[in-house]
C-alpha cells in the first residue's frame, strides 16, 4: 500500500481509482457502468486486505461527487469506518499512534461528508491537452528544511496528453552543496522501508497539474541521457501514479529518519540501472 499521508486521498490506490473514474466519466460513461468496469479491473486490489479499503473509499467518493452514491457501497464504507477496520490495518502495518489518531479523524470526517447528499453533481469536463513540466533526463534539485539539497531525475516525459506526465525517480541525495550532474549520475534511488512501505522504489508518474499547484522551489541542474523508454501503461512495473512535488523532500526525510533507529540494511538501487541499457539493448 503506497501511502504518504493520513488523508483519504493520500495513497496510490485512491488516486488511481478516483482518476480512472473521472477519466471515464468525462468520456461520457454512466456512473454504474464506470463502477462495474473499475471493480472488474481491480480484482487484485480488492482482494488485498491491506489496500481494498482505499479502493472502496475512492469509488464511494467519486459516486458521491456525481450524486449517485450506491446504497450498498455506502453501507460497506460506513461499516469499515465505524468498526475501525481500516484503523486496525494501519496498526498492523506499523503506523505510529499519532498518525492513527489523525487517520481516525479523517475517516470520521469522510463518512460525515458522504452521509449527506451533495448539492450539485460534478459536471463532466471537456478534456484539456497538457504538456509535462520537465523534459526527459532533467535533473532537479530542491532544499530540505535543514538547508541541505536533495535531487530527483526525470526518466520520461509524455507529451500531448490530458495529464502531461513525467516519470520521476527520487534519489537519496542529501548534501550541503547543490548537487552536480556527476552527483546525480552516481546517486542511488530512494527505497522506502519505513512503516506502510515494503522496500519500494520511489519512482512515480507525476501529473502537470500537481506541480502547477505546488509551492515548492525546484531547480534544474542539467540533463542526463536516459536510454530507456518508459510507458505509463506498463502496469506490471512497481511505479506509482499521482502525488505532488512536496513528496520529494517528505519521503526522503522520513526514510532517512527511520534509518537512524532501524538497523536493517536498505536495498540499493542505482540511478544507472534506470537510465542505461546493457550492451544487448535490454534494460540494466
Amino acid at each position: 500500500m503506497g501511502t504518504w499521508g493520513t488523508a483519504i486521498s493520500s495513497n496510490d490506490t485512491f488516486e488511481d481509482v478516483y482518476a480512472d473514474f473521472f477519466d471515464l466519466y468525462n468520456d461520457g460513461l454512466e456512473v454504474a457502468e464506470i463502477s462495474k468496469q473499475l471493480i472488474d479491473n481491480n480484482k487484485e486490489t480488492i482482494d488485498d486486505p491491506d489496500d481494498s479499503d482505499n479502493f472502496w473509499f475512492a469509488l464511494a467518493k467519486a459516486q458521491w461527487q456525481c450524486k449517485q452514491l450506491d446504497k450498498a457501497l455506502y453501507e460497506r464504507v460506513k461499516e469499515i469506518i465505524e468498526t475501525d477496520a481500516n484503523i486496525e490495518i494501519w496498526r498492523q502495518l506499523g503506523a505510529e499512534e499519532k498518525e492513527i489518531k489523525k487517520r481516525k479523524l479523517v475517516l470520521e470526517k469522510f463518512l460525515k461528508e458522504i452521509s449527506s447528499e451533495k448539492p450539485k453533481a460534478k459536471p463532466r469536463k471537456k478534456k484539456i491537452i497538457r504538456q509535462p513540466i520537465f523534459e526527459k533526463g532533467d535533473c532537479i534539485t530542491f532544499q530540505f528544511d535543514n538547508g541541505n539539497y536533495g535531487g530527483a531525475v526525470v526518466l520520461e516525459a509524455i507529451k500531448d496528453t490530458e495529464l502531461g506526465m513525467n516519470l520521476i525517480a527520487t534519489t537519496r541525495i542529501n548534501q550541503q552543496n547543490k548537487p552536480s550532474l556527476e552527483d546525480f549520475k552516481n546517486s542511488n534511488v530512494l527505497v522506502k522501508s519505513f512503516p506502510n512501505w515494503k522496500e519500494q522504489r520511489d519512482i512515480r508518474w507525476y501529473y502537470a497539474q500537481s506541480f502547477n499547484k505546488e509551492n515548492i522551489n525546484l531547480e534544474k541542474i542539467g540533463t542526463l541521457e536516459v536510454q530507456i523508454d518508459y510507458d505509463p501503461k506498463d502496469y506490471k512495473s512497481d511505479f506509482m501514479y499521482g502525488g505532488s512535488a512536496g513528496s520529494f523532500k517528505l519521503l526522503v526525510t522520513r526514510q532517512l529518519e527511520y534509518e537512524k533507529t532501524n538497523n536493517n540494511p536498505v536495498k540499493i538501487v542505482t540511478l544507472k540501472e534506470l537510465i542505461r541499457r546493457t550492451k544487448d539493448g535490454s534494460k540494466s
